[in-house]
């Protein structure tokens, strides 16, 4: 009997003040939107950052002037070096072969290069590749050595921008958040007003707290619930007709959003929506009910 008093009593709240339950339902579901995309965008970052850094390679250019004795001794050296997973000389030959392949679509420039232009090198793959500035300062200024060029200076760059964007959604989801637990505790307050007098008849008749708590702190759980819900559509939204979509031609380049992500994040959201809006009810019927 008491379940379904409590039950009812949470249906009747919600219809109560249904423009601010809906107002309530929007901005968690907006807010664990942006919750669940900032985790996305954090483990494809992670993702993107082992999948690039593990075929990064750190160039060795060698000057025109160097000799057969200082690029054997130089080979020798990184082949030993506790730091380098892998080490592949460049001739003149396979750099032109290389060169003509990165433009073949300008014709008139690989036509005005020779063999004998390009430097020879060895390309290097690290144990691990955030170790360059290491192989930079060790290498620099041996004899023979022209430019030493590592890929994940540039990937770094790239990478800061993505970690901006993370950022930024991240910054963005606290603010919704902030302000969907200003909207529950309005919600609750105005619920709990509302219901002054019964509040005050079932205290008279030796009604326990919980028992006049629970319906207010479900209508803030039910809210949240349905804000997850909401959520995860945004979600499968978004993979759908962005990722899916509008950016596929990046997927080579991006590391792909699989449906088990989108709905291995619903459990979060849905915990976290319902959690906050709980203990924010909870918190403000303590202040505000006297119960």
């Amino acid at each position: 009997m008491r379940v379904k008093y409590v039950l009812s009593e949470v249906l009747v709240g919600l219809w109560r003040n249904v423009t601010m339950t809906i107002a309530m339902i929007i901005t968690m579901a907006v807010s664990l939107t942006m919750l669940g995309v900032s985790g996305l965008v954090y483990n494809k970052v992670a993702d993107m950052k082992d999948l690039y850094f593990e075929n990064v390679e750190v160039s060795i250019f060698l000057t025109p002037e160097a000799t057969e004795e200082q690029r054997t001794a130089l080979e020798g050296q990184l082949r030993s070096d506790a730091l380098v997973r892998e080490v592949i000389y460049v001739d003149k030959n396979e750099a032109y072969e290389r060169f003509k392949e990165m433009y073949q679509d300008a014709p008139d420039l690989v036509n005005a290069v020779k063999p004998d232009q390009l430097p020879e090198s060895f390309r290097l793959r690290l144990v691990d590749p955030e170790q360059y500035r290491q192989i930079n300062d060790q290498y620099s200024s041996v004899e023979g050595v022209d430019q030493i060029v590592d890929q994940s200076r540039v990937l770094d760059k790239i990478f800061n921008l993505f970690t901006a964007g993370q950022n930024v959604a991240l910054v963005a989801a606290i603010a919704m958040a902030i302000a969907a637990l200003m909207l529950v505790a309005n919600t609750i307050q105005v619920a709990a007003y509302s219901k002054r007098r019964e509040v005050a008849v079932m205290k008279l008749v030796g009604a326990s707290n919980w028992f006049i708590q629970a319906p207010f702190v479900l209508e803030a759980v039910v809210a949240g619930l349905i804000g997850a819900v909401l959520g995860l559509g945004a979600l499968v939204g978004l993979k759908t007709f962005l990722f899916d979509g509008a950016l596929s031609s990046l997927q080579g380049l991006f590391s792909p959003v699989s449906w088990g992500e989108i709905f291995l994040t619903f459990p979060l959201m849905a915990g976290i929506g319902a959690l906050v809006s709980a203990v924010t009810a909870w918190v403000t019927l303590r202040f505000y009910l006297r119960v």
